[in-house]
């Protein structure tokens, strides 16, 4: 069922963003959650609502401000020439980084009684839609929670875990340190040194690229004296900022990046100079436990693009709602309302793509089984939503026009910030790779991904017999190309990212039209509209001119405006 205010009357965009209750707003994120997690809508419906509220005011009005204003910058050395490598952070900033956390964006996943994460993967939508500088710490933290308190030494979980989980708003936040300066993605190059020191670590190395320099505990790779080289050799090691006698720990961050996008988040290069640290694993396991932080950090990475994603549709939406231009609302051009339902129909694929991801999170908890999916709509995931985000914000900045190309309107930055997802926890050739090794080794990604499709295909209605069409062909090709890797292994770098174009295109289209189904059985057809859309820019080749009518243009109102459409 849909609220009764859906069923009658399109949403009503404002003169500008701020102030809008992101959570309130999204009848698409609401409809996909009340279908399904049902119950963890209903239980957590005002948490969510209030949490949209925040985001869409206080923690917007801070991003502008920390971003334009007031940087985290450095204090290398104290008065007497100490070292310090201390990173000074605006108090705007750290306030909006510890609510988030007092909201329960980590905490309430580690609870007594846990929520399920996708809990917080909506959480860091939404917190997307404002500040991603402020989603990445909250994402680090996350990471290393989920690490503690699944893969980590009963103690060292005791002991750490609790500061991680916090919600009384000082929560000590996290930190992922796998990239060096002459391996970037290649994390099997690791060479910091780990060298035993009674029951802990002492680690020697240079972390080229951290994000939240200065956390408070941070997962690192490292190598110990003897292990062999590659991954195999890595181990997994937790190191905090301050010992446990109080005492600063010997690393320091000498350099912060001056960076294209998120200004705001403290990103530097951290010297460790016999750190002290705690073994999380060992190898040949330590490589196996930093890519689990990494998955997680995956998925909040979709949801983070799903969250710019619609702050994008929405600044272009109200600006196109309110400006006038040459006698008219802007609002009422065809090419303007192609603009504003091609980022509708994107950031909506997106999203059915980033939640299913999220859902399979849970589900693989439960069911190791699952976790062949779970990678495998991970990297789809992670990449396509990545791609579409920053296609968006170039889009909606192009709407806008001049003012949009200023600092003084939301874009600018959107535009700078959006950039960082593509590159986030992994580019677009390491997820190609990923997919490579699930799909096409043991773990039988392909065939669970080729199942998927066809599950959502025979259970189409009659009336989508068309659209059912073209997903089996769509199925058909996915097959195809999978049996021709599987034979001829050596293709397999080549053809990588076709692979994943073609695959995500495929799943977004299923989820996109199991999603209709569903909204058509309670006689709206909105949904519907958005999926042929979908199927026509990604399945129907180059349209030509035509006098044919668009009927997403001729319902365009309700369309955008997230009305129900009577089948």
């Amino acid at each position: 069922m849909t609220d009764r205010a859906e069923r009658e009357s399109p949403l009503a965009y404002p003169v500008e963003t701020r102030g809008l209750n992101f959570f309130d707003s999204d009848r698409n994120l609401r409809r996909l959650l009340r279908r399904r997690a049902p119950g963890l809508l209903k239980r957590h419906a005002k948490r969510l609502s209030d949490f949209g509220a925040w985001a869409g005011g206080p923690l917007d009005e801070q991003a502008v401000y920390s971003d334009r204003y007031a940087p985290p910058r450095l204090e290398a050395f104290g008065p007497r020439d100490e070292r310090l490598g201390r990173v000074i952070l605006n108090p705007d900033y750290q306030a909006c980084h510890q609510e988030a956390y007092r909201r329960g964006a980590i905490g309430l996943a580690f609870a007594e009684r846990p929520t399920p994460h996708v809990l917080s993967f909506v959480m860091g939508s939404l917190l997307s839609h404002s500040d991603i500088a402020i989603h990445c710490p909250v994402t680090m933290t996350g990471a290393v929670a989920y690490v503690l308190s699944r893969l980590a030494p009963a103690k060292l979980r005791r002991d750490y875990l609790p500061g991680l989980v916090r919600m009384d708003g000082g929560t000590q936040t996290g930190g992922t340190w796998a990239t060096e300066l002459h391996g970037g993605s290649d994390v099997g190059a690791t060479t910091t040194r780990a060298g035993a020191d009674g029951a802990a670590w002492r680690l020697n190395g240079l972390k080229w690229f951290t994000s939240n320099a200065g956390a408070g505990l941070a997962l690192a790779t490292a190598r110990p004296r003897g292990a062999p080289p590659g991954g195999k050799g890595l181990g997994c090691y937790l190191v905090p900022d301050v010992l446990p006698d109080g005492t600063p720990n010997a690393l320091w961050v000498r350099r912060l990046k001056d960076k294209l996008g998120t200004r705001a988040l403290a990103t530097g290069e951290v010297e460790l100079d016999g750190a002290w640290a705690l073994e999380v694993a060992g190898p040949p396991h330590g490589l196996k436990v930093m890519m689990e932080a990494l998955e997680y950090s995956r998925i909040h990475n979709a949801v983070a693009a799903c969250g710019a994603h619609r702050r994008a549709f929405l600044e272009a939406a109200c600006w196109a709602s309110h400006r006038r231009a040459f006698g008219s609302s802007i609002a009422r051009y065809p090419m303007v309302r192609d603009t504003l339902l091609d980022l509708a129909m994107a950031q909506e694929a997106g999203a059915a793509l980033a939640f299913e991801a999220a859902f399979s999170f849970d589900a693989a908890l439960k069911d190791e089984g699952q976790r062949p999916w779970l990678r495998t709509v991970t990297a789809l995931a992670k990449y396509r939503t990545a791609e579409a985000a920053i296609e968006a914000a170039r889009r909606a900045l192009e709407l806008v026009g001049g003012n949009g190309y200023t600092e003084d309107w939301p874009t600018a930055r959107l535009y700078r910030d959006t950039m960082v997802l593509s590159v986030w926890e992994g580019p677009a050739n390491i997820q190609a790779l990923e997919l490579l090794r699930v799909v096409l080794g043991k773990g039988m990604g392909g065939a669970l991904f080729l199942t998927r499709l066809q599950d959502i295909e025979d259970a189409l209605p009659a009336a989508l017999a068309e659209e059912a069409g073209v997903l089996r062909a769509a199925r058909g090709d996915c097959a195809q190309a999978l049996n021709h890797l599987r034979g001829r292994e050596r293709d397999g770098p080549r053809h990588a990212r076709r692979l994943m174009d073609l695959m995500a295109d495929a799943l977004s289209a299923a989820l996109l039209l199991d999603e209709a189904a569903a909204d058509l059985k309670a006689g709206d057809r909105r949904k519907l509209l958005i999926a042929r859309r979908y199927l026509a820019t990604h399945f129907g080749g180059r349209a030509p001119i035509s006098a044919k009518r668009d009927p997403a243009q001729s319902a365009f109102e309700r369309v955008i405006g997230y009305a129900s459409i009577e089948a």
